[in-house]
């Protein structure tokens, strides 16, 4: 852990909270919320669907597929989103009555993202479908489109990535990125629009008495309000307040014990108390271990685990993909060790960092590759990309393509970086698509020089130097009487927190009373509150060793978040530090 370079307080505004405790509602207020309609955390709150363009087109398709059981293939991506968007396809189209309907996950390292030819003419030979729903991609698939059309097959595309500046020719798309949709939520994570399309979908037929037809119980879409959730947290898209809703919603099911199996497997077998869950605990315990699957080898392992309606079943499944989890984070850090030599054989220092950062290894796992450039971003603070070949090369040849993996600063729109390099340099990028902070692309390697200048060049023409500043953004301090378990309390309960909408992050002097090392790289402090006589636990995960631990340090600023720890059935307050300064 490294003291970053400028501490800030978060901006004050003003917002009308009147029923709102004082500390959270200058949380909120920092946060964007003006109004407390923005909090209200239920289901009738969210955004209505009507505004969704293309819905009344998808709705017509599902329907006719249904009333005239059509063969559906779901091909969904290799990530949590798009597993989760899977499975909630699945689960929720069998239970509206749908006989015939599969799944279909290309294998990153075989045919790599999306409906590519390649994808529609495997499903064309296995699966023989009459209608393809694309979740978490699709967006971009001209070619993959045009195939499937060609042999008769219906195309519905449901996606939340950027769309280029033309559209696939599939019969529906559905995805609120477009330009010409008016939802207000653009920031919905793609199983986020499967939901809202699904949910639309068991509206029409109701209205169509189709459940009544059939003699089957009407599915209630809330009960696949935990897949949601946790494909939004794992995809980190902004937590604006409809995704807050979503979210919220799919924690308090998993916390009462109403998820799918394979959800509460995964949570088990990390040892995370369900009955406490956060919203962290999704992106940080749950997804890394289903996007193991997709990482390291093929996602139908994840997929079938939240498909999975035996807990037992679940149970090995979940044990299956955490030990894949273990195996990916030992070839990260193998990964990071290397970039690392890398950037010092390239005489790169945090004195003359380019504005962008460019690695390639010929070893590197194509699987892990955005893990590595999310890592090295951290450190550095640089727009970075990493590569790696798109298959293993023969020995001593050079592969004849790369993959890619971005991840950005704020500030720095990674895609639209990408688009303006393929506009200016056209043969330079063979496919690129993603977000405002993560992109993935493919490009001949032999273009992976020219990649390099072209990437660093276009963030020099687009980016203010000061954007390359690491600020550490704080909430400001708390009272010797706020620091107790109750405010903890009260904050977990004021999420969910995550991205465009942070946990709060506090600042303060303390004394430092002790400090302990754990397994050689953490710290455990005894703090205690310059105005209180009160002794806290506060731990440092991943302290740079050179300078802690520190037995000189009588006092210390430290950035922090509160915590609750229970160990023996006691709770008891902790601070999460996240920086720290000896003074």
């Amino acid at each position: 852990m490294s003291t970053p370079l400028r501490w800030q307080r978060r901006a004050l505004s003003h917002a009308d909270l009147p029923s709102v405790p004082p500390l959270l509602a200058r949380l909120y207020a920092a946060r964007g919320v003006r109004t407390e309609s923005e909090l209200a955390m239920t289901l009738a709150a969210l955004q209505p669907a009507s505004s969704l363009h293309g819905l009344t087109a998808a709705i017509e398709l599902l329907a006719q597929a249904l009333h005239e059981q059509w063969r559906i293939l779901v091909v969904g991506d290799f990530d949590a989103d798009g597993a989760t968007s899977t499975a909630l396809s699945l689960r929720a189209l069998r239970a509206m009555g749908a006989q015939h309907v599969d799944y279909l996950v290309p294998n990153r390292f075989t045919y790599g993202y999306g409906l590519t030819p390649g994808i529609v003419a495997l499903a064309l030979s296995e699966k023989q479908p009459q209608l393809i729903i694309t979740v978490d991609n699709g967006i971009a698939s001209h070619e993959g489109v045009a195939a499937a059309q060609a042999a008769g097959v219906r195309v519905l595309i449901t996606d939340h990535h950027l769309p280029g500046a033309t559209l696939p020719p599939a019969d529906a798309i559905v995805n609120p990125n477009q330009a010409d949709c008016d939802f207000p939520s653009k920031a919905l994570a793609g199983v986020g629009v499967v939901f809202y399309v699904l949910s639309s979908l068991r509206t029409r037929l109701r209205d169509d008495g189709w459940f009544a037809a059939q003699g089957i119980a009407e599915p209630n879409m809330a009960n696949y309000l935990d897949l949601v959730a946790l494909g939004t947290v794992a995809d980190v898209v902004a937590l604006d307040a409809n995704n807050r809703r979503l979210v919220q919603q799919g924690l308090a099911r998993i916390r009462a014990g109403r998820c799918c199996p394979g959800i509460t497997a995964l949570l088990r077998v990390a040892e995370r108390d369900i009955a406490s869950l956060v919203a962290s605990d999704l992106g940080f315990v749950v997804a890394p271990r289903l996007n193991a699957a997709g990482r390291l080898d093929d996602m139908r392992e994840g997929i079938e685990c939240l498909l999975c309606d035996d807990p037992a079943e679940a149970k090995r499944m979940a044990e299956d993909l955490d030990a894949l989890n273990l195996e990916r984070r030992e070839i990260e850090a193998g990964m990071q060790n290397e970039a690392m030599a890398a950037m010092r054989e390239l005489t790169i220092s945090e004195e003359n960092l380019p504005p962008g950062l460019v690695l390639y290894d010929r070893h590197w796992h194509q699987g892990v590759i955005g893990l590595l450039a999310g890592r090295i971003k951290e450190r550095f603070h640089r727009p970075t990309v990493a590569f790696a070949p798109a298959q293993a090369p023969a020995y001593g040849e050079m592969p004849s393509e790369l993959k890619g993996s971005a991840r950005s600063i704020p500030g720095v729109h990674i895609r639209d970086v990408l688009d303006a390099m393929a506009t200016k340099n056209p043969g330079l990028i063979t496919r690129f698509g993603g977000h405002a902070m993560a992109a993935g692309m493919s490009l001949p390697s032999t273009q992976l020089a020219a990649f390099r200048l072209a990437f660093e060049e276009t963030l020099r023409e687009w980016v203010p130097p000061e954007a390359y500043d690491a600020v550490l953004l704080t909430d400001g301090e708390l009272s010797a009487s706020e620091l107790n378990e109750q405010t903890a309390y009260l904050i977990r309960d004021a999420g969910p927190w995550g991205q465009a909408f942070p946990e709060p992050l506090f600042e303060g002097e303390f004394l430092c009373l002790g400090q302990r090392l754990l397994k050689d790289k953490h710290i455990k402090f005894s703090l205690c509150h310059p105005e209180s006589n009160r002794v806290i636990d506060g731990i440092a995960f991943g302290v740079d060793r050179a300078l802690w631990p520190n037995l000189k340090c009588e006092r210390i600023r430290v950035a922090y978040r509160l915590d609750i720890n229970r160990f023996r059935g006691m709770e008891t307050l902790q601070l999460r530090i996240e920086a720290m300064l000896a003074l």
